[in-house]
Parts: structure tokens; C-alpha cells; sequence
């Protein structure tokens, strides 16, 4: 079966505290925003249906852009949001990507990878997600069956405040990513160890 991503789900909320309220999805890397750079990758991974969670920027004109409510009521509130507004979708069984939208340097292999996992898993994995060298899983770098992650979604009618994970299937892939591949802006050192800018600073 072809390893493809029918549609993604990006999340870009958050108020960037521990940046001093940096837009992270808003820096630029090679010319391009973070949020830029994770659709291109999800579309270059098969994706036709996108949504962007959080406020409204200057993007392309079929990407879908929704608001969790209330605003900054965390990624678990923001997934249920994004699944809300991607809805059922003609084809029920194909693969949705979850991404945080701070993604350094995400890439349409690294989807395609976590494709295959989920559908080459002999137990009809609900998705997978990648894994940091230190082992720990990146539930915002993550390829989801669609209708085990709607259905996910409904078990509540609130997930405000609440950690992404609590939302998320439990029977899970866990596929080893390098440095970069979960590469992701949190702390001000992220600013220095990766080329990022802001978009007010001049490229070098």
C-alpha cells in the first residue's frame, strides 16, 4: 500500500512564553516561516487537506485556519479543533498527519516514513510517531488513522488544558528519529543551535 498522508493537522497555538512571546511558527529558516516549511512537507507527503490551528496568518488560501476556544487552551484543545474542522472526510481511511508547526526541518520522507509504519504494523497500529535519540516520543511529529483519531477525539467534549498525548489512540508505532528530525524551537538556546531568524532580522 502506497505510504501516503491523505491530510495533516498543524498546530500552531501557544503564546512562545519561554521566547519572550516569539511567534515560533512565524520564524524563518532559508526564507521560508517554520509554519511554511510544515506544509510543504505534509503536501510533498500526499496531503490535500490541510488545517492550521491557532491565529490567523498570512498563508496560502486552501490551507483551512481555525481558532481553539477559548485561544491558548492547549494542543490536546487545539487537535480536537483541527480534527473538527478536517471532519470525516470522503475517504475515512486514510492517514492524517499531526505536527507541531516549530518544526526546524520537517520533511516529507520523515512522513512517508511514519506512514509505512502505520500501515505495514501486523496489529493495525492507530498511528505512529517519532522518537527523539534520548527516546522519547514526539506527539507532535506523528502519522494517525483517521477514523481511530476522530474517534479518539470524541471520548470528550472538553480538552482544555489537557496534554496532547491524552487525546491521541493508544496503540502506537514508535519510529527512531535523528537530531533533526525532531528538531523543534522551545528554549532560547533553539534560536542559537538551529539557523533561524526572526522575521524583522536580516538574513546573513
Amino acid at each position: 500500500m502506497d505510504p501516503r498522508v491523505g491530510a495533516a493537522v498543524v498546530l500552531a497555538g501557544g503564546a512562545g512564553r519561554r521566547l519572550g512571546g516569539v511567534d515560533k511558527p512565524g520564524l524563518i529558516v532559508g526564507g521560508s516561516t517554520l509554519l511554511e516549511r510544515v506544509l510543504a512537507a505534509a503536501r510533498a507527503a500526499g496531503a490535500t487537506d490541510l488545517v492550521v490551528v491557532g491565529p490567523a496568518r498570512p498563508i496560502a488560501a486552501d490551507v483551512r485556519q481555525v481558532q481553539e476556544r477559548p485561544a491558548g487552551a492547549g494542543p490536546a484543545a487545539g487537535l480536537a479543533t483541527g480534527l473538527a474542522a478536517l471532519g470525516a472526510g470522503e475517504h475515512p481511511d486514510e492517514l492524517v498527519a499531526v505536527l507541531a508547526a516549530d518544526l526546524v526541518a520537517p520533511a516529507a520522507d520523515t512522513l512517508r516514513r511514519l506512514a509505512a509504519a502505520v500501515l505495514d504494523d501486523p496489529s493495525r497500529a492507530d498511528g505512529a510517531v517519532l522518537v527523539d535519540p534520548d527516546g522519547r516520543p514526539q506527539w507532535l511529529i506523528g502519522v494517525w488513522q483517521r477514523t481511530t483519531l476522530h474517534s479518539a477525539v470524541l471520548r470528550r467534549a472538553d480538552w482544555a488544558g489537557m496534554p496532547v498525548r491524552a487525546v491521541l489512540p493508544d496503540a502506537v508505532v514508535l519510529v527512531p528519529g535523528s537530531g533533526p528530525d525532531v528538531a523543534d524551537i522551545d528554549l532560547p538556546d533553539d534560536l542559537h543551535r538551529w539557523p533561524v531568524r526572526l522575521p524583522d532580522e536580516p538574513s546573513i
